[in-house]
This record gives C-alpha cells, sequence and structure tokens, in this order.
C-alpha cells in the first residue's frame, strides 16, 4: 500500500511537469507544484482518485449509486471514532502511516515512529510541504459528515475502521493544514478544494468514500455533487466496498 501510494504521488508530479512543459500559461514563483490535472480532463491513472482508462464508473453513474436520506448528527462526538491507532503494531499511527505512503521524497524514521524530512504534494492547494507538522491528515468525508450520513448506526469497531482506513487511498490524504481546517466537516456543497485543478480528483474521491462505506448523501449533496461533477465528463470512480 505504502509503494502505491508513494508511485502515485510521484506519477502526479511528473504528470504536472509534463502539462507545464507543455502550457502557455505561467505559473506563480511561489507555486510549489503546477497543476497536476486540468479541471474537468480525465484523472491521471497515477493521481489520487484516478483509475486505470475504462475501469470503474462515470462519475456521474456513480454518485447516482449514492442513497438518498435525511442526515442525522444528534448523537455526534468526535471521540466516537477512535484514531489514530497502531493497527499492525509496528509503532506507526495511522497519521505516520499515511504521511509515509504519500511521501514524494521519503522521510526518515526514528524511534517510535518519529519523521523528520521529507517532502509532500497537498494537491488540494498544489503546495509542496517539506515539514510534516504543517501537514494534516484528512478524512476524505469528515468524521461528521460520515456520522450524519450513516455512521450514529455503526459499531464503536467500524467507526474506528473508518476513522483508520488506509485499505483506499482515498480515505485519508495528506493535506496543508490550512485547507483541512477550511475544509472543517463542510461537503462539497459548501467547500471545495481552494485549487481548481483539484475538483474533479475531489469529487472522485468523495464519491468512491461514500460508496465504499455505503454512507448516505441528502438532497443538497446530491444536487451539488452533480452539478459540480458536469465539467468532470471523463472523470470515473473506482471503489471496493469495505469490509
Amino acid at each position: 500500500m505504502k509503494l502505491r501510494r508513494l508511485g502515485s504521488l510521484y506519477a502526479a508530479v511528473l504528470t504536472a511537469a509534463a502539462l507545464t512543459a507543455c502550457s502557455a500559461e505561467t505559473v506563480e514563483a511561489d507555486d510549489a507544484k503546477p497543476n497536476a490535472t486540468a479541471s474537468g480532463s480525465t484523472n491521471p491513472t497515477g493521481a489520487p482518485g484516478g483509475t486505470p482508462e475504462g475501469a470503474g464508473l462515470p462519475l456521474v453513474e456513480a454518485i447516482g449509486k449514492i442513497p438518498v436520506a435525511e442526515e442525522k448528527r444528534t448523537g455526534y462526538e468526535r471521540d466516537s471514532f477512535k484514531h489514530w491507532i497502531d493497527e499492525d503494531g509496528d509503532s506507526c499511527a495511522t497519521r505516520a502511516e499515511v504521511l509515509l505512503a504519500e511521501a514524494v521524497t521519503a522521510p526518515e524514521q526514528g524511534a517510535r515512529c518519529s519523521l523528520s524530512g521529507g517532502s509532500w504534494l497537498s494537491y488540494y492547494d498544489e503546495v509542496e510541504v517539506t515539514d510534516a507538522k504543517k501537514l494534516d491528515i484528512d478524512h476524505m468525508v469528515p468524521l461528521a459528515e460520515a456520522w450524519d450520513s450513516g455512521a450514529y448506526d455503526w459499531t464503536p469497531e467500524r467507526r474506528e475502521a473508518y476513522a483508520n482506513d488506509l485499505g483506499s487511498d482515498r480515505s485519508l490524504v495528506a493535506v496543508t493544514a490550512k485547507t483541512n481546517r477550511s475544509k472543517a466537516d463542510r461537503g462539497p456543497a459548501q467547500w471545495m478544494p481552494p485549487a481548481e485543478s483539484a475538483a474533479c480528483t475531489y469529487l472522485v474521491d468523495w464519491t468512491a468514500t461514500k460508496l465504499r462505506w455505503a454512507l448516505a448523501m441528502d438532497e443538497a449533496e446530491k444536487t451539488a455533487l452533480l452539478n459540480l461533477a458536469e465539467p468532470c465528463a471523463d472523470s470515473v470512480v473506482e471503489y471496493e466496498p469495505a469490509s
């Protein structure tokens, strides 16, 4: 899994470099990484949310598979989702596992999985980060949104599995703390990544996570997803249901 994530991010960077070489657009000096995916274009196979050509469901069709239901926030507490855990007992909790897996340049790993050095690409805002402390691990579908959409009826064990889902590259992503905290517990109807190039990838990732965990959506979310998906005609969603 770690190698797959690392390979995905290298592919995204290489794709971005190729697009930049062919584009007449200028990139600001403080733009750490050029656009990895043009809005409305097919997600590159190696990018977060990308799928092999011909695989998966068209985004609009995948959105249509998410059941519609009213949200239920009553009883939600963040502590209802235990995280971060060390599932495999290697001294690296889920946060560190994601950082190791998504590093563009691998960090040095010390005692108790302390990390130093390394670099990461935050695809929400196309920023390169060289200090892991400046990264948050974002639950693609926030914990509160997951609760509203069906997790209120889960066992504590399933909520823990959701909060620490390393079984899908889409469920947890390392992004700048600024963008993660701007997003908070909002869905696409209220928040989208600031980088225009991230839009279709984000919608694919969101949809795949909802389908993976059999989560519902309300009418406002459905309307927003379908409207936002219009420029993403070539985007596809691939997911594996969580056990």
